[in-house]
């Protein structure tokens, strides 16, 4: 075995080892140790054998501690990038390929409640807080307290902590917060990393079924007691009367069909409200889709006396990015909702204007009535497809307008003629026009009808949506007239 000195191959760039060192160096006491001890050899020889092993030992040494010195600056490096913002590949890469958004959190005194900083922040992170650049003031992009104090506690305390955190705006979402301490950055700073977990899913479950048990149970006892009255009817002194027998077995069939429009309603809500944070991407012909509905519906209005006025663009002139069966159940439901409310001679006006603003969507388009945004989008100046329907109705006060969209909620006073809605057709055109990222519009005025507007963002801009998103949101609150 030679005892000449070996090259030390090098390790990985983020690490060595330093076991041969020790190794080798261990070998050669061993060996010196033995020779002396058995007296099996002369102890200059013996020293002179040891020679070559010390150097291997020293040279190994001297080399493990320049590896520890080049990884030190490495470590020293990666923290001055981080704290400059300027992380480069592979970690940018990598960080940014993470469906999770994630901070990375800079301070240096704790009474400085301006000075925390994120100097990093991938590109998850940038889309769900609304954010275009990699750097700047914490509460530009995040002021809820919780979030604020478990950063806090990771920058200054050295503890790990969570929070819940819920950004806003009109698709709610819930995050499960995340900081951990990363120690100190090159320039003396603290670093903390801030990591946010999605759990909207499970939130929505968990309320989906508690809100369909809820729902369900209160609106089904009505039809469910007045089935179990007439059956007992029918089993006791009607049985042998015929046309006692007729006219209870027809109301039994009315209450169980609005049993089941009741129950595909709710599951309909309850599918559209879980998915309600995720946009569609699907190109939807407005045209095609509306026409779909007007053929659908001509009969009916026929049949009831209703006239049907109906004012579109060419079919395909019209795109938008959506889910064209929720497209279909908006447009259905609100001619729906404008046929039942329309007496004998009325008219129903459906019609689509293409290329609007923001402004020119949200405009008034019934003179001296009441106007209210029942839903407004978050993002900014995008274009816009609007589809209107006008009923001939008796109209709605103004005090009634901003309950429209609730569960259930009818107005008093107004029979929707002989087979009554289930009081969730608004509720789920609101949620399928938040999912698709548009608005909704309802006007009215006593005696002249009302007018429901849902305006979808033109698929060529609603594509704008998946980029980072401007810092300036419109706020989502409803406005009077």
């Amino acid at each position: 075995m030679s005892l000449l000195p070996q090259p030390l191959p090098l390790g990985p760039r983020r690490g060595f080892a330093a076991g041969p060192a020790l190794v080798t160096g261990a070998a050669g006491l061993l060996a010196l140790a033995g020779l002396v001890a058995v007296g099996g050899a002369d102890p200059l020889a013996a020293t002179i054998l040891a020679l070559p092993v010390a150097g291997v030992a020293a040279l190994q040494a001297f080399r493990a501690r320049g590896e520890a010195a080049r990884l030190k600056a490495e470590v020293a490096e990666t923290h001055a990038e981080v704290a400059a913002g300027q992380l480069s590949l592979p970690y940018t890469a990598v960080l940014n390929a993470l469906p999770d958004p994630v901070m990375v959190i800079s301070a240096h005194e704790p009474d400085d409640l301006t000075g925390r900083r994120f100097v990093m922040v991938n590109l998850a992170g940038r889309e769900v807080l609304k954010i275009q650049r990699e750097a700047g003031l914490l509460v530009t992009a995040i002021r809820d307290p919780d979030v604020l104090e478990a950063v806090d506690e990771a920058l200054f305390g050295g503890l790990e902590g969570e929070a819940l955190y819920e950004p806003g705006g009109s698709q709610e979402r819930i995050f499960r917060v995340y900081a951990r301490p990363l120690g100190l950055g090159a320039d003396g700073g603290r670093l903390a990393l801030l990591v946010l977990h999605d759990e909207t899913d499970i939130r929505r479950v968990e309320r989906m079924r508690a809100d369909f048990l809820a729902n369900a149970s209160h609106e089904l006892r009505t039809p469910l007691a007045s089935l179990s009255g007439f059956i007992e009817t029918l089993r006791g002194h009607a049985r042998a009367d015929e046309g006692a027998r007729e006219k209870f077995l027809g109301i039994m069939h009315v209450q169980a069909e609005r049993m089941s429009r009741l129950i595909d309603d709710l599951m309909s809500l309850s599918r559209i409200e879980l998915n309600e944070h995720v946009p569609p991407n699907e190109d939807v012909d407005l045209v095609a889709a509306v026409m779909d509905v007007v053929d659908a519906i001509t009969p009916l209005a026929r049949e009831k006396g209703v006239s049907l006025e109906v004012n579109l663009p060419p079919r395909g002139s019209v795109t938008a990015v959506g889910d064209r069966d929720q497209v279909v159940q908006v447009a259905q439901n609100l001619v729906d909702n404008a046929l039942k409310y329309s007496p004998a001679g009325g008219v129903v006006r459906v019609s689509l204007e293409d290329g609007l603003g923001i402004e020119a969507a949200m405009a008034p388009r019934m003179d001296q009535a009441a106007r209210l945004s029942l839903l407004t989008p978050d993002h900014g100046p995008d274009r816009f497809a609007a589809l209107s329907v006008t009923d001939s109705g008796p109209g709605m006060a103004r005090e009634h307008l901003p309950r429209l969209t609730e569960r259930f909620y009818r107005v008093e006073g107004q029979k929707s003629g002989e087979k009554s809605g289930t009081g969730l057709g608004l509720a789920i055109v609101k949620h399928i026009m938040n999912r698709h990222r548009g608005g909704l519009m309802v006007e009215s005025a006593l005696g002249r009808g009302a007018i429901f507007t849902a305006y979808f963002p033109r698929a060529e801009l609603a594509r704008r949506r998946r980029e980072p998103a401007n810092t300036d949101k419109s706020d989502d609150v409803a406005k009077v007239s």
